[in-house]
């Protein structure tokens, strides 16, 4: 498929995020006028492009309907989520505060201002739950096991029915493991920082379970790309919920185990591996089937993974050596 939309007034919630924070890049970089909205809760406002407008509001704040006003944006880029599983599972209440009340928020704005087109940010490592297909492609049956994972899916619904009932044009695109520069070292999602960052210090690593789980690990840079396809591609007819969801992934599962060694071998040291229990829900194996991205937005993943893991070795790297120069008297 060719570009068919051309966006030039840009929201991106959650762009001061460590993802949203790329994306909004892109948008920039493309021409696009930016506007970033994110309530810092998890974004840290330096990461914010300069050249971007920011409003630091929650997604359920009334205030959001004047910015939509304000901004006359022709497309939305949602990024902002509640995105920790461990969260969901004990405040399932707050997760659909954000996840999917603050959803609604935004696309009753988006509707009410005649917002052209949504990129939805779904999850390939939740909305299916254990998957009986590796990879996984996006006809598996959705069958999430998190709160979190049942907001995603909730929220690819809601967007389903705004483009039958009310036309509104969108793209679901589920993430598997993102990981790059920006990434913190720490939270569920953040298992190659957490590891590069506690091995740059010589310090062990906890691994949960036995180390072989798998899971598709992204590079950022991969993804940036695909939020770009997806903002100005032709999309097929809205029939289903699977026709505007597209896996964003590698098709390729790397396990925890082996992750620590290339990431050891990249630090050029052996760090000490301390196992504990898995946690419980846990998946065994989460790897995406890419081939609908490839085939209808034309894209695929172009980072190797070694690669990847050297470049956010080294930004971990010099965040590390530049808080020591910072707390150095």
């Amino acid at each position: 498929m060719s570009e068919s939309f051309c966006p030039r007034r840009v929201l991106v919630t959650g762009g001061a995020g460590f993802i949203g924070s790329h994306v909004a890049d892109r948008y920039l970089a493309e021409g696009c006028e930016v506007t970033v909205l994110d309530d810092l809760s998890n974004g840290k406002r330096d990461r914010v492009p300069e050249a971007a407008e920011f409003v630091q509001l929650e997604l359920n704040s009334h205030e959001v309907d004047s910015v939509f006003e304000r901004g006359g944006f022709d497309l939305v880029n949602h990024h902002a989520a509640q995105m920790d599983v461990r969260v969901s599972v004990a405040d399932p209440a707050l997760d659909a505060r954000t996840n999917v009340l603050g959803l609604l928020n935004v696309l009753e704005c988006a509707r009410r201002h005649e917002t052209r087109r949504v990129v939805y940010i779904s999850s390939g490592g939740v909305v299916y739950g254990e998957p009986t297909v590796i990879p996984t492609p996006e006809n598996h049956p959705l069958r999430p096991l998190s709160p979190y994972g049942v907001t995603k899916l909730i929220g690819e619904q809601y967007l389903h029915y705004y483009a039958r009932v009310h036309g509104m044009d969108y793209a679901a695109l589920r993430y598997s493991n993102v990981y790059g520069p920006r990434q913190e070292p720490h939270g569920e999602a953040g298992v190659i920082a957490i590891f590069a960052a506690r091995i740059l210090e010589g310090e062990s690593i906890t691994i949960f379970g036995d180390g072989k789980q798998e899971r598709d690990y992204v590079h950022v840079a991969d993804v940036v790309e695909a939020n770009w396809r997806a903002s100005t591609r032709s999309l097929p007819a809205p029939d289903t919920i699977v026709a505007r969801a597209w896996n964003i992934g590698t098709g390729r599962g790397t396990s925890v185990g082996k992750l620590a060694d290339v990431l050891m071998a990249g630090a050029g040291c052996e760090v000490e591996r301390v196992f504990e229990a898995a946690r419980a829900g846990e998946l065994a194996r989460s790897v995406l089937d890419t081939a609908k991205a490839e085939q209808e937005l034309e894209w695929r993943p172009a980072v190797p993974l070694e690669d990847g893991l050297e470049q956010t070795m080294r930004y971990i790297e010099r965040r590390i050596n530049s808080q020591r120069a910072a707390d150095s008297p």
